[in-house]
């Protein structure tokens, strides 16, 4: 059974990206190769959350974020979700502002996702915040996803 794979904003949006430093071309590289290339061995899965962010305010290559997306079934945002939020804000898990991250956690937890792939290497792809994650994920009985980047994900093929 393949892994499923909830895929975060910055996902589509390193993909379009029109940045020329070096570090974001190669990360829109990465990005590029697990999507074109490796996506197909993975359950892909996004939410609504991630279309919200991506159509919040006009930005470059928005119309090609948003169909990379057009075919990836999306999970949708409910009460207990909201919950799973409020208490990674209360515990420190995630920042209260954004919600964003919070949310992408809360969802890729809530819907037992084996991995959240994103280049947010601050508050989710950060080997330092995985433990406090682990541990309040653990108390309110929540599957703990795999934090990545496209590059690690590559790398383990």
């Amino acid at each position: 059974m393949p892994k499923r794979v909830y895929i975060e904003t910055t996902i589509p949006s390193f993909y379009h990206n029109v940045r020329t430093e070096p570090e974001m071309v190669a990360r829109m590289n990465w990005t590029r190769e697990w999507w074109d290339r490796h996506r197909v061995g993975y359950d892909v899965v996004s939410s609504t959350a991630v279309l919200d962010e991506l159509t919040a305010r006009p930005h470059p290559r928005q119309r090609e974020k948003l169909a990379l997306l057009a075919s990836v079934p999306l999970l949708d945002v409910d009460e207990e979700i909201v919950e799973i939020v409020e208490v990674y804000q209360a515990r420190r898990v995630m920042p209260r502002d954004p919600v964003g991250d919070a949310l992408h956690l809360a969802l890729a937890s809530y819907y037992s996702c084996d991995i959240l792939l994103t280049w947010n290497c601050v508050h989710l792809a950060n080997a330092n915040k995985f433990e406090h994650i682990r541990r309040v994920n653990v108390l309110l009985g929540l599957h703990v996803p795999l934090l990545l980047t496209p590059l690690e994900l590559i790398e383990s093929v």
